[in-house]
């Protein structure tokens, strides 16, 4: 998932920049400027580009180097967050944390969302809070424990350097779900002012916001919770950030031709979501919606149930799987076995 190796080919042989990394030691985080330089691209200014020397320096000395948002530009743990995603129906994210022999980059504190924290070198013990009081746990490579939103926690490596990964969940909370939908309700409210001359006579605002509120009682009433059910789970499988990893290879194989053998898969992390819509159907894939016409529908559902296919697979003609298949490899839905 994460070894030494990719860490140290991410701060050492790539244009890596803050804030994707991160620095902390002693419980304070240290200011970019302690580990950053400055460069240049076809003659246009960089800033925030990570220093290896700096950093392996600080590391030397004790802390903690933070890979923050790794789900974007490490595709390994990218495919995890992304298939985690779809098991939950919550946003993602992942950190890494490479931490010294002996140190501890951060004091006690908790975190307002769920954790997966996995160690996947050297091993690191975490003193966890509960509620009989703190309690350790060590945790080596294999290991994955969970903390709970708020859980009071900091962790100290062990006899050699120290790398995990945490996986955070951003829920999706039924007061911000809520909020969201009546909110949009709340703008139909005008925003004109209030009477003034109230503060001596408060009865002048009853009569206004008797109606107002009414108004907005009777339009929550109206909302209907299936199709917000539904509309929340179209967005949610329709704005994904895009996963396109292969897609240059894709297209090649397609340039070299695709017959009705040629073994396809699902792409990770990307869902296949059929909704019909008249004489359509609208597929959702992650980062967008595709509309193909309701007729290949059964293809689709095939598509949806199956991990590997090839196009004679589909139940339509040769013709029609074929146009099918070379559209969501282009569109990033299938990929061609390599």
């Amino acid at each position: 998932m994460l070894s030494l190796a990719d860490v140290d080919h991410l701060l050492t042989e790539t244009a890596i920049r803050a804030p994707a990394v991160r620095v902390a030691r002693n419980g304070s985080v240290l200011p970019e400027s302690a580990f950053t330089r400055g460069g240049s691209l076809a003659g246009k200014p960089l800033t925030g580009l990570v220093d290896p020397v700096r950093l392996m320096r600080l590391h030397d000395e004790g802390a903690t180097i933070v890979l923050q948002g790794l789900q974007r530009y490490f595709s390994p743990v990218g495919d995890l967050v992304a298939e985690l995603e779809l098991e939950l129906g919550h946003p993602c994210q992942a950190n890494a944390y490479l931490t010294p022999p002996g140190a501890q980059g951060f004091a006690v504190h908790s975190d307002s969302h769920d954790v997966f924290v996995m160690q996947t070198h050297g091993t690191k013990m975490w003193e966890v809070h509960g509620e009989g009081g703190p309690g350790d746990l060590l945790l080596e490579p294999g290991v994955v424990a969970y903390l709970p939103t708020g859980t009071p926690h900091a962790a100290r490596a062990q006899e050699s350097v120290s790398l995990h990964l945490t996986i955070g969940i951003n829920q999706l909370t039924w007061r911000s779900l809520v909020t969201r939908e009546v909110g949009r309700l709340l703008a139909d409210v005008p925003d004109d002012h209030v009477p003034a001359g109230y503060l001596d006579d408060p009865g002048r605002l009853t009569e206004g916001l008797a109606d107002h509120l009414a108004a907005v009682a009777d339009a929550v009433r109206r909302l209907d919770p299936a199709a917000l059910a539904a509309s929340q789970a179209e967005g949610f499988v329709s704005g994904r950030p895009p996963r396109l990893a292969g897609t240059l290879l894709d297209r090649h194989a397609l340039a070299g031709g695709l017959d009705p053998h040629t073994r396809l898969r699902r792409r990770r992390g990307h869902p296949c979501v059929l909704v019909d819509d008249g004489d359509a159907v609208r597929v959702m894939i992650g980062d967008r919606v595709l509309r193909v016409p309701a007729r290949v529908r059964p293809a689709l559902e095939h598509v949806a149930a199956h991990a590997d296919l090839a196009p004679r697979d589909l139940p339509v003609d040769e013709q029609s799987a074929l146009v099918l298949c070379r559209r969501l490899v282009r569109e990033g839905l299938l990929e061609v076995v390599r």
